[in-house]
């Protein structure tokens, strides 16, 4: 008789033993409350818990069940979602539940680079209007902190989703919040930016392994990231090891597009970051699993004097040149700045225009609003005919006009050979 107590109080420590040594659900930063999930395509939803648990995702009337694999990561995809500026609650139900708040359903962009993109809207022009009138619920800022690096890819890293508002806009990228702004204008749907940028920083080191891989002509680079191992040490000028710690924890995140302004610390390459650039937008296609994924660019700034010998010793230029080159990627586009640039400052205060050139771009090709121009004219080809050359344009709208200028001889326009 007096066993009995003893064998029920066994019982109940057991119990709260196993208990105990269960793994709660654990997400990646970037799935939040107050996020922004991409519409109309499959969105995944991520995370880990104990290996073989059962785990399901409960959103806008979709039900979503997977167990998880033998690391303890689960992963489903949501179907495709329409846009939705009400606050909506995503629930993940395993051991223990967790619930998500306040998500609304829009377009999602990443803007990456290095100083020009990471200026915020705190050191660029008009700083405290622009604060002042941040005040927009339905745009939501995710920063990634710091400055990290990895030799392997890292699956979690730090960051909050946060309401666009004076103060939290005050430090966001300027570019990439007057970006957001224009978009969400425009499309007049929930926008959700994430902002992951270092300054000083080249291209390399936001690219991934698989993006060298897919270049013929960065192959050594390539063999070199394949040989890092989880104790090589890398700084912030190693190939990958910024996308590693920075971006990588991003991944699979679902969104529309990336902005992207570099490539002042790649001043002195001419068509090897043509190359380059190619390997990092095959990359990110490949790691946030969208193909189609939009990516559009900074042209490098006018900076410096005025060079009497432009023909040569302006690495600038060459890399402008690679940059328009670059342009036969799919889905791709570049806002030129040689305009707005500050000859004396290699940070131009304005990045208003930079935004909204950059969002000319987005709402035209990316959501098909064809009345806008997205770009001044850009060279496309040119031809010698006899004495004569005839240059080809695109984007000039409805069509260029040749002036007379002092000293130079009275010129004709000539549209289709007449």
């Amino acid at each position: 008789m007096k066993r009995t107590p003893l064998l029920a109080l066994l019982s109940i420590l057991l119990v709260f033993s196993t208990q105990e040594g269960r793994t709660e659900i654990k997400l990646p930063n970037v799935i939040g409350s107050g996020m922004v999930l991409q519409r109309d395509m499959q969105v995944p939803v991520w995370g880990w818990a104990d290996a073989g648990e059962e785990i399901t995702v409960s959103f806008a009337g979709q039900k979503k069940t997977t167990k998880t694999n033998k690391e303890g990561k689960w992963i489903v995809k949501l179907d495709p979602l329409k846009a939705n500026g009400n606050a909506s609650t995503l629930t993940i139900k395993g051991s223990n539940t967790v619930t998500l708040e306040n998500i609304l359903v829009g377009e999602v962009w990443i803007c990456s680079g290095q100083s020009n993109m990471e200026w915020s809207v705190r050191q660029s022009a008009n700083p405290k209007e622009e604060a002042t009138a941040g005040f927009h619920p339905w745009i939501r800022l995710f920063n990634v902190p710091g400055h990290t690096v990895s030799p392997l890819p890292k699956e979690e890293g730090p960051g909050q989703w946060q309401v666009c508002d004076p103060k939290s806009v005050d430090r966001f990228s300027a570019v990439g919040y007057y970006f957001g702004r224009r978009v969400h204008k425009d499309l007049q749907v929930p926008v959700g930016l994430i902002g992951s940028n270092w300054g000083g920083t080249r291209i390399e080191p936001w690219t991934t392994l698989a993006g060298f891989e897919s270049v013929p002509e960065l192959s050594e680079i390539a063999k070199k990231v394949k040989n890092y191992k989880e104790d090589t040490k890398v700084g912030g000028g190693d190939p990958s090891a910024i996308y590693n710690s920075m971006v990588n924890p991003l991944t699979p995140f679902a969104m529309r597009g990336g902005i992207w302004y570099q490539g002042e610390s790649n001043g002195n390459e001419g068509i090897t970051y043509y190359h380059k650039k190619h390997a990092l937008v095959n990359g990110w296609r490949k790691a946030f699993q969208n193909k189609d994924l939009a990516f559009y660019w900074v042209q490098l700034a006018n900076f410096r004097k005025e060079n009497p010998n432009p023909e040569g010793g302006d690495g600038w230029a060459r890399v402008r040149e690679a940059q328009m080159q670059a342009l036969d990627i799919p889905g791709t586009g570049m806002a030129v700045i040689t305009d707005i640039g500050e000859a004396n400052d290699i940070h131009p205060k304005n990045k208003q225009d930079v935004g909204k050139r950059l969002a000319q771009w987005a709402l035209h090709q990316t959501y098909n609003k064809k009345d806008l121009v997205p770009s001044g004219p850009l060279f496309k080809s040119h031809k010698v005919e006899g004495k004569s050359i005839r240059i080809s344009f695109d984007h000039a709208g409805s069509g260029l006009i040749v002036g007379k200028k002092n000293g130079l001889a009275p010129t004709e326009e000539i549209k289709n050979g007449k």
